[in-house]
């Protein structure tokens, strides 16, 4: 079976480095009928970021609306899922390293019963041309 690579869109949000926050904000998201394909977290200067990757941008705009949480611009991503394996990850990043791409940030994990999944961001301007070297749609 073939990985599937999928063109994204998230927005994230910078909250209090406390906890709880995430799961205050997913939640919300929850009780709006907000489905997320990838969620991550990380420090961020004083505080933290979260990054909320969805198929439901006009949903993701609303709840921030509605909750006031300072939403960025759309942003975009490339989500990965396939078949767990040895160098599953390693591959997708050489198909950009040989097109001299630079990945601004991954994270992969295995999720499964065989399966693994990635997200990944590249600078806007290199986008398109990810798109095509990955194969994404």
């Amino acid at each position: 079976m073939a990985d599937s690579v999928r063109k994204v869109q998230y927005g994230y949000v910078k909250v209090p480095n406390r906890p709880g926050q995430a799961a205050r904000m997913l939640a919300e998201l929850k009780n709006e009928g907000v489905d997320l394909v990838a969620f991550s977290g990380f420090p961020a200067k004083k505080g933290a970021q979260v990054d909320l990757v969805t198929r439901d941008m006009s949903g993701l705009k609303r709840v921030a609306r509605k909750n006031g949480w300072k939403l960025s611009a759309t942003k975009k991503g490339f989500l990965v899922q396939g078949a767990d394996r040895i160098g599953a990850v390693q591959r997708h990043l050489t198909k950009l390293a040989d097109k001299k791409i630079n990945v601004v940030a991954a994270d992969a994990v295995a999720a499964g019963k065989g399966r693994y999944g990635m997200i990944l961001w590249v600078r806007p301007k290199a986008y398109a041309k990810a798109a095509r070297a990955l194969g994404a749609r």
